[in-house]
C-alpha cells in the first residue's frame, strides 16, 4: 500500500486542478478526487503496469464526471444557496477577476469533449498521445478537438460570446 500512495500522491496536485476546472466548486472537486483515488485503489490489479498511471488516473476521473452530469441530468436540475456566487460583481471588480471570468465563462461555453481535450492539454500539460489515452481516441481527434477548442475561446474572448449559427432554409 505504501507503494501505491508514493506513486498516487505526486498525481493529487494535477487530478484537484482538473476537477475544480470541470466542476468550479471546492468541495465537489475534493469529493471528485477522493473518488477517483478511491476507484485507482481498488482497481490497481487492472492498471497497466507498462501504461501511463498519469493519463488512467485522468481517464478514471473523466468517467467520473461524465457519470455524476449523466445522474444530474437524470435527476434535474438542483438550486440551492450557491446561485448566489453567480451574482454580478460590484463595480469594483479588478479587471483580472473580469478575465478569469470571461476564460471561465468561454470554458463553460465549450462541448465538454473540447473542454476535457482544452483543459488536459493547456493547464496539466499532457501530450497529444496521453490526453488520446484519457478520452480513448485516436491522436487525429485530440490535435481537432484542441485546434476547435482554442479557435472557440479565442474567438470568445474577443467578441465576449459565442458564436451564433443561423438556419439558412
Amino acid at each position: 500500500m505504501n507503494e501505491i500512495a508514493s506513486l498516487l500522491e505526486p498525481q493529487i496536485p494535477s487530478l484537484r486542478r482538473y476537477a475544480w476546472a470541470l466542476l468550479r466548486d471546492d468541495e465537489a472537486a475534493d469529493d471528485l478526487v477522493q473518488d477517483t483515488l478511491e476507484r485507482a485503489i481498488s482497481r490497481w490489479n487492472l492498471r497497466r503496469r507498462d501504461g501511463d498511471l498519469r493519463a488512467w488516473l485522468f481517464a478514471i476521473q473523466r468517467n467520473l464526471f461524465l457519470n455524476g452530469v449523466r445522474q444530474r441530468r437524470r435527476r434535474g436540475p438542483h438550486v440551492g444557496m450557491e446561485i448566489l456566487d453567480d451574482l454580478p460583481a460590484p463595480d469594483g471588480a479588478t479587471d483580472g477577476t473580469a478575465g478569469l471570468r470571461d476564460i471561465l465563462s468561454g470554458l463553460d461555453a465549450l462541448p465538454e469533449e473540447q473542454r476535457s481535450v482544452l483543459l488536459l492539454v493547456g493547464v496539466e500539460d499532457l501530450s497529444y498521445e496521453q490526453v488520446a489515452q484519457v478520452l480513448d481516441v485516436p491522436i487525429g481527434t485530440v490535435m481537432s478537438r484542441l485546434s476547435r477548442a482554442r479557435d472557440k475561446m479565442r474567438r470568445f474572448m474577443e467578441t465576449g460570446r459565442n458564436a451564433v449559427l443561423r438556419r439558412v432554409k
